[in-house]
């Protein structure tokens, strides 16, 4: 079905000594996964064309191989096609980290929205959120990342899709309403139990950090960090238990309390009475000013 024509036959060979490679590491760690003759062509030109038109889609890959390559034959191999995408994310990983001798790193926790319409539903995980550009709402994707950052490089690691429970978010939308009506809390819907198919970030989270434990276990976790969203006492245990007992470090919300001189207060209080001390911290495109405790 993808039969080896003029581009395509150069497009996979460009990527073939590290298909090869990838093939190699996937029969090892999980005997008989390998990639068949057709799939690496397929998995070769694909990531030769990601390369070139900086861009995942059918239809360019169409035209950088000069029509060669046709939509549908790309398409269905990777709808139909029994390619284990998971051995192959872990199986990249481990090949990147032992071409750069890396045995320990920093985790960081991070997530993307990626904006895509106002119309589309069948894109996986879409869902109504808002555009930080227009201020107005679109349907688009959100992405859990779980990144290395080691002295060398930084890589992704591991990614889930998330998205809230259609439920909750029914149920919040017209609890606010009624709230907002006067109707007393016991006489407003019960908020119904999360379904298990839409977790939460910090569920997500842990579960990346657990699924990288057991995918690198020889990789020494030097400390893990994340956002104000992940500043919760429950995930910053787990993430420590989890890590080795690395240090996890989160930003702090602003309505968050903390304890300063036997005295209970919110960050907010805190830093308007204490500024704190300027200072700034040394990047690659110049100095980012930072404001730290006392």
């Amino acid at each position: 079905m993808l039969g080896l024509g003029c581009p395509k036959q150069a497009f996979a060979k460009i990527a073939t000594p590290r298909i090869d490679d990838l093939n190699d590491a996937l029969n090892q760690l999980k005997p008989g996964a390998a990639l068949t003759r057709i799939q690496a062509a397929w998995l070769g030109a694909c990531l030769t064309c990601i390369l070139l038109m900086n861009s995942v889609c059918w239809a360019k890959f169409e035209r950088a191989s000069l029509g060669d390559c046709k939509v549908a034959a790309l398409s269905w191999v990777f709808r139909k096609a029994s390619i284990p995408w998971d051995w192959l994310l872990r199986v990249s990983v481990v090949l990147i980290l032992k071409r750069y001798g890396i045995t320990e790193g920093v985790l960081a926790f991070d997530e993307s929205d990626r904006a895509r319409s106002k119309s589309t539903k069948r894109i996986y995980k879409v869902y109504k959120q808002k555009h930080k550009g227009s201020g107005g709402y679109v349907n688009g994707q959100t992405i859990v990342l779980l990144l290395l950052v080691t002295s060398s490089i930084t890589v992704p690691v591991g990614f889930f899709f998330y998205m809230p429970d259609p439920a909750l978010k029914q149920w919040d939308k017209e609890d606010k309403r009624l709230k907002k009506s006067g109707i007393a809390k016991k006489d407003r819907p019960i908020k119904p139990e999360r379904d298990s198919a839409y977790p939460t970030k910090t569920e997500i989270a842990l579960g990346l950090l657990k699924e990288f434990k057991v995918a690198h276990s020889l990789i020494k976790i030097k400390g893990v960090l994340a956002d104000a969203l992940y500043g919760e006492k429950a995930f910053m245990d787990e993430a420590a238990k989890e890590s080795g007992g690395s240090q996890v470090i989160s930003q702090l919300r602003k309505n968050q309390k903390i304890e300063y001189r036997g005295r209970i207060r919110s960050v907010e209080s805190y830093f308007a009475v204490s500024p704190g001390r300027a200072d700034s911290l040394q990047k690659a495109q110049g100095n980012l000013p930072i404001r730290s405790a006392r």
